[in-house]
Formats: C-alpha cells, sequence, structure tokens
C-alpha cells in the first residue's frame, strides 16, 4: 500500500466519522434546542424563534383583556340603565295604582254620599207627608163646631136618616167637614182610611192632567211619594161604578204600600172595610177581591181591570166582579152586583215590568 492510498483510507476514515457527527448531530437538535432554552432562561433572556410566538401570545392575551373589559364595560353599562329603567317602571305602577285608588275612593264617596243624600232626602219627604197630614186632620171639621161659620150652608138627610152638612166653598158644595181642606186646595176630592193600615190619606184630583199629583205633596210641591189621586175617567160626584184611586208602592211604608198585605187570606179578614169620604158624602167599602196583574199593551184583548168605570149592561158589571175574584189567591164570598158602587185602589207590585196590586171593594153604606 503507497502513501496515497493509506491518506485516502484515513480521509475516508474521517469522512465516515464527520458524516457519523453530522447524523449524531442532526439527531439530537432537540436536545441542542433544550440545552439552549435553558441556557437563555438561565441568562434571563428569551429565546430564539420565540419572540414572534410570545409575541402573539402577549397579544391575544392583551387583546383579551381589552375584551373582557370593554364586556365588563359594556355590562356595567348596562346595569345602570336596566336599574333605572326598572326604577321609572315601578314609578309609573304606583302612580297608576295611586290614581286608579283615589278614583276608585272619589268614587266610593260620592256614591255614599250620593246614597246618603238620597236616603236624607227620602225620608225627610216622608216626614214632611205625616205632618202635612195631620196638620189636614186638623183641619177637618167636627160636627159640633159651631165656631166656623159659612155664608151659605145646607143639611140633607138621607134614606137612614143621617144628617149631612154642606157648605159652598168657591162656587162648590162640599161637606162642611171637608171645607177648610178644600179651601185649602181645590184639588181635594176626599179622604182615604184604612183601619189598621198606614193608609189614612187625602185624595186628588186634578181633570186637566190625571198624574199631576204623583210626584207632589198636597201643596204641590214635588215630593217622591206623592198623593193619592182619582183616575180622571171616574166621577165622584155621581159617583160612576166604579172609582179607580192610584198611588205609591213606597218601601217607606207610605201611600198605598199596606195593600200588597191583602195577598195573605189573614190579613183580608182582619180588614174587610174601607172608608173614603169625599165632598160629596161619606162612604163604607168592603172588600171583594184583591190580586196582582199588570199594565197591558193597547193591543191586549183581555182582562184591563183600569179600564172598567162604567157598565153598559148589567152583564158588563158582573163579569169585572167576576175577572177580579177569580184572579184573587184566596176565596171572598162577598160579591157585587149590578147596581153596586165599587172603589178600586191600584200600586204598584214587582211580579212583572208594569205589575199591579189591586183592591176592589163595594159600597155598603
Amino acid at each position: 500500500m503507497n502513501e496515497n492510498d493509506e491518506n485516502k483510507k484515513i480521509d475516508s476514515d474521517e469522512f465516515s466519522d464527520n458524516d457519523k457527527n453530522i447524523i449524531n448531530a442532526s439527531t439530537n437538535i432537540d436536545d441542542i434546542d433544550e440545552v439552549l432554552e435553558e441556557a437563555y432562561r438561565l441568562l434571563g433572556k428569551k429565546g430564539p424563534g420565540k419572540d414572534e410566538s410570545d409575541k402573539e401570545g402577549s397579544d391575544k392575551e392583551e387583546s383579551n383583556k381589552k375584551d373582557n373589559l370593554y364586556i365588563s364595560d359594556k355590562k356595567e353599562e348596562k346595569k345602570p340603565y336596566i336599574s333605572e329603567t326598572k326604577k321609572k317602571s315601578k314609578s309609573k305602577k304606583k302612580k297608576l295604582y295611586k290614581t286608579l285608588y283615589i278614583l276608585a275612593m272619589t268614587l266610593l264617596i260620592s256614591i255614599f254620599v250620593g246614597c246618603s243624600i238620597y236616603l236624607i232626602v227620602y225620608f225627610w219627604q216622608a216626614k214632611k207627608i205625616d205632618k202635612k197630614v195631620d196638620e189636614l186632620k186638623e183641619m177637618i171639621v167636627a160636627e159640633d163646631d159651631t165656631e166656623f161659620q159659612v155664608e151659605e150652608d145646607e143639611t140633607i138627610v138621607d134614606n137612614s136618616g143621617k144628617k149631612t152638612e154642606y157648605v159652598y166653598v168657591d162656587g162648590v158644595k162640599v161637606q162642611k167637614k171637608f171645607a177648610k181642606i178644600y179651601r185649602e186646595n181645590n184639588d181635594f176630592i176626599g179622604w182615604l182610611t184604612l183601619s189598621g193600615t198606614e193608609i189614612d190619606y187625602p185624595v186628588m184630583q186634578t181633570m186637566d192632567d190625571e198624574e199631576y199629583y204623583l210626584h207632589r205633596d198636597f201643596d204641590k210641591n214635588y215630593n217622591g211619594n206623592g198623593t193619592l189621586f182619582v183616575d180622571t175617567a171616574s166621577d165622584v160626584s155621581r159617583p160612576s161604578d166604579n172609582m179607580i184611586i192610584y198611588g205609591h208602592n213606597m218601601k217607606n211604608g207610605k201611600m198605598f204600600h199596606d195593600l200588597l198585605k191583602y195577598d195573605d187570606e189573614e190579613f183580608y179578614n182582619s180588614h174587610k172595610y174601607i172608608q173614603f169620604d169625599t165632598i160629596y158624602g161619606d162612604g163604607k167599602y168592603e172588600v171583594i177581591a184583591a190580586f196582582r196583574t199588570e199594565i197591558y199593551n193597547k193591543d191586549y184583548t183581555g182582562f184591563k181591570y183600569y179600564t172598567f168605570f162604567d157598565a153598559q149592561t148589567p152583564e158588563d158589571f158582573s163579569q169585572f166582579v167576576k175577572e177580579c175574584q177569580e184572579r184573587t189567591p184566596y176565596n171572598i164570598s162577598t160579591s157585587a152586583s149590578f147596581g153596586d158602587k165599587l172603589i178600586t185602589l191600584s200600586t204598584c207590585a214587582y211580579h212583572a215590568d208594569e205589575g199591579r196590586f189591586v183592591v176592589v171593594a163595594k159600597k155598603i153604606e
């Protein structure tokens, strides 16, 4: 082997070793990186290739922080806004409730005051009626009263021997006992009394306006109780076969309220008689019927008690009496026949929209 060959061999061997080292070095790059990283860490420096990634990480972290702060700021901004809205909403609700409460209380107070005033007026009017009735009763002239003098008087003796004194007031011949009352109000036509009840009142008649006293007292002032009045188709002076007297059914017990007690047979048995004395003469009547009915429309062809005043025939009279007694809820043995004089007392009843309660009586004296 010559020298060149030997040198080649050595070179060849060294090359082989280098190649091996390179190979070994390439296989230990990760180890070298770890060593370098550790070295840089100890020196307090960032390793090569880390700046960009760290910077990116830092930027992201900073961006996240900003985002979180922005979101937090947003939340902080919304909280007072939401709170303020809730406060305003609650405030509006409170104002609304307060307004509704005030309105409700005002309404209730108004109703209470209105009802109180109504009741005060209602009972005051009833008291006023009672006071006036008492005054009128005191004006009835007694038979033995010699102080009451008139320019012209007249005494009539009927078939039974009863004497009735008459006087002339404003050209009208009236019973002496009613002269003072008639002088005070010429609409006065008589006095109705039902013993044992509140019914003890003057009775009026106005030919030009039948319902004038529907809501007026004796002095012609407004009064919800009204005053008893006679139908304009009734002839009190002659008299007609039937006279109808109307009156209110007052809840305070005034006017014709007690008529409805005739719904009960026991009450009828103890209250059979009615006294109706007119300016023309006295009259005692016995009840022959008491029933509920109503006011019908014009086309109704059935029984209408309020249209009967004078019978054209005896059959008409008998038919009227029959219709009345058939409607009475209990049996009344006393009847009436053609030639008898009747009075019909009528008031409101609430079994129908236009309900009425009616008591019919015939004159016996």
